[in-house]
């Protein structure tokens, strides 16, 4: 009987890889992906790779590139059945980096791997993922799909997103300008973005929270799994109309340490920490996990997603402009002339 079973023909499926299930996956990406066409695109999804011209408009083209993933929020997605909003969090992880240095995302490429491929899941998180190229205005325009049987626990995924932008070389935002006397703006966050999961998930284990429980005008899951924030668009349109002298994209290490990347070293960004409300799941957190605040400013946004540092004039501009564009915008504080040592952002 042993030796019948061992001269069996095996198939990739006997192995733990459906084919059929992968190509399924591909044509449903395909239609998400047309969602997504813009200028530059020459072949896209489906092919060994994907092609692209940097649009003609640009002089001194310099293409600008970011990586990142989901984290643990994953874990929470998986958790209450909702995926379709991962996908926006996976896109807006890297434009929303690849923009702090002025970069326009041209197109995005995503990387989804699991145990045992679920085409319905699949799908679902690739119509996020297409959905955030929408809001950030970048083609998706390629991706890889891995089944890998042993590497995940069933109904474990795991997604890392890369995008490519452009900026001309004259218009590179890299905080040198920066100066004692300018102003620090702050764009609100919608929760915690992709951020500090770890420690959420640990709270709410503890609390013993009901996920489905109702918070504000939805539910504390929901509330958690609120995508990302993409401010592409408001801030190219901003950067037309005023000069930006640094840009900060709020993510791991909250404002204490993101912050300080865009900052000379001479300066420290002093924010007034009443200059904005705490969004309550923030509260919630911090309630029930007992975090305390420098904790709090080191692993969350705390309700700012993005800071804009210009000068004095700029900044009242760039107010006007990006609150026309749907954008809550907080004057925080201002830039002084560091002493000593001291830390490169002081929360007062």
């Amino acid at each position: 009987m042993k030796s019948d079973q061992k001269n069996e023909p095996l198939s990739y499926r006997d192995a733990g890889v459906d084919i059929d299930a992968g190509e399924q996956l591909v044509e449903n990406i395909k239609s998400l992906a047309r969602r997504t066409a813009r200028e530059g695109v020459l072949a896209g999804v489906g092919g060994f790779g994907a092609l692209f011209e940097v649009p003609k408009r640009y002089r001194e083209p310099v293409l600008v590139t970011g990586t990142d993933g989901v984290g643990t929020k994953l874990k929470l997605a998986s958790r209450i059945g909702q995926h379709d909003t991962i996908g926006i969090d996976l896109v807006a992880m890297s434009v929303n980096d690849i923009l702090v240095q002025g970069a326009e995302p041209l197109f995005f490429l995503d990387y989804f791997s699991c145990g045992k491929l679920d085409v319905k899941v699949a799908t679902s998180v690739v119509s996020g993922i297409a959905r955030g190229c929408e809001l950030a205005q970048c083609a998706l325009i390629g991706g890889e799909t891995a089944e890998m049987p042993g590497m995940y626990p069933d109904g474990d995924y795991d997604l890392a997103g890369f995008a490519v932008g452009a900026v001309e070389k004259s218009a590179i935002i890299d905080g040198k300008s920066i100066i004692s006397g300018d102003v620090v703006l702050g764009l609100a966050s919608s929760g915690p973005h992709s951020n500090g999961y770890s420690l959420i998930r640990r709270i709410v284990e503890r609390s013993g929270a009901d996920l489905s429980g109702v918070f504000g005008n939805s539910t504390l899951g929901e509330t958690l799994l609120e995508p990302t924030r993409i401010y592409v668009k408001p801030v190219l349109a901003a950067m037309k109309e005023a000069t930006i002298k640094g840009l900060a994209h709020i993510t791991g290490g909250g404002l204490l340490e993101n912050v300080p990347r865009v900052l000379p070293d001479n300066v420290v960004a002093e924010l007034r920490r009443n200059a904005w409300p705490q969004p309550a799941i923030f509260d919630w957190l911090q309630d029930n996990g007992n975090v305390a605040e420098s904790e709090m400013l080191r692993v969350f946004n705390c309700g700012i997603g993005m800071i804009v540092i210009a000068d004095e004039d700029n900044a009242k501009r760039l107010t006007t402009v990006l609150t026309d564009q749907g954008e809550t915008v907080y004057r925080l504080g201002v830039v002084r002339t560091r002493n000593g040592n001291e830390a490169r952002t002081v929360v007062v």
